[in-house]
């Protein structure tokens, strides 16, 4: 092929930056496959919460909507019949969520009881799974009106013990100290083309270098939250190393007494060398994201 870039991004449907960032990361099949898995019709996933999926998916049977375990989750189904969402959150407590970001929350391995503090948190999908475990999670937005989205699931839900919102700057956290703190990044989201094809045509190469002085500075702010011996949880939609790996590297350098601290909870094919979470399209069939999990010595 003479030209890849050019041949993926007209007939993939692509800009052409973004296909050569990524056959420079993955080569020709890799980015090829990427391009595809982006094309690809999404599919419904669930995220119960408050019972196991075994019950969700015989709950859902009840129904006529069929369901099935996603093998790479311990809490994720795949929706198989035409069911509607309404349909399906009238009979299981869930969200709905793309194994992607459920994977996440099984990442972060919140401690039982624990106080948690989610930055950047609407919609409000991964404040709810760290409520499983947490004592209470605090969902914390710069938005008042998408907040709005994370106190009517947690309503739904009879949650509003669990979960509380706050408008607040990430830069600015509202709260002291916490066990565990969320940082799920504004970023590129170029790990969810597949769920919003429109955002490949709106991002912009230059975007890239702007949002990573965000995310520094909102790294930098969660970091002085979490309490000596807790957990900071970084993580993004994006498969972009500069927002991912090379934004933990950097943190790790300027804060070297912190550490990357898997906790065992997901599948060791879907971590990095270093031990982040890194979930591809064209690899698990499903959205993108990463975390890295952190911890702050005693």
């Amino acid at each position: 092929m003479a030209d890849p870039a050019g041949y993926l991004s007209t007939y993939g449907s692509h800009p052409r930056w973004l296909v050569e960032r990524w056959l420079h990361r993955w080569g020709v099949d890799g980015a090829r496959a990427l391009v595809a898995a982006n094309n690809a019709r999404p599919e419904l996933y669930l995220r119960p919460l408050g019972i196991g999926r075994e019950e969700a998916a015989a709950r859902l049977l009840e129904i006529g909507a069929d369901a099935e375990p996603v093998d790479f989750s311990a809490t994720s189904l795949r929706v198989l019949s035409s069911a509607t969402v309404a349909e399906i959150l009238a009979v299981i407590p869930a969200v709905v969520q793309d194994p992607a970001a459920t994977m996440v929350v099984e990442y972060a391995a919140v401690p039982q009881g624990a106080r948690v503090l989610d930055l950047c948190a609407a919609p409000g999908g991964k404040a709810l799974g760290l409520a499983e475990r947490a004592g209470f999670v605090a969902a914390a937005d710069l938005s008042p009106r998408r907040l709005r989205r994370v106190r009517e699931n947690a309503s739904r839900l009879a949650w509003d013990k669990r979960v509380g919102v706050v408008a607040a700057d990430g830069r600015h956290p509202p709260f002291r100290s916490a066990d565990l703190v969320l940082l799920d990044v504004p970023c590129t989201g170029t790990g969810t083309l597949r769920r919003h094809p429109d955002g490949r045509w709106r991002l912009r190469e230059d975007h890239l270098s702007a949002l990573t002085v965000l995310q520094r500075s909102l790294l930098d702010s969660a970091a002085a939250v979490v309490r000596p011996g807790g957990w900071l949880v970084y993580s993004t939609c994006s498969l972009e190393q500069e927002e991912n790996e090379v934004q933990v590297k950097a943190f790790l350098e300027r804060h070297p007494e912190w550490a990357v601290d898997p906790p065992g909870t997901v599948p060791a094919e879907l971590l990095d060398e270093r031990g982040c979470l890194y979930v591809l399209p064209h690899r698990e069939n499903v959205d993108g994201s990463f975390a890295a999990r952190l911890r702050r010595p005693a």
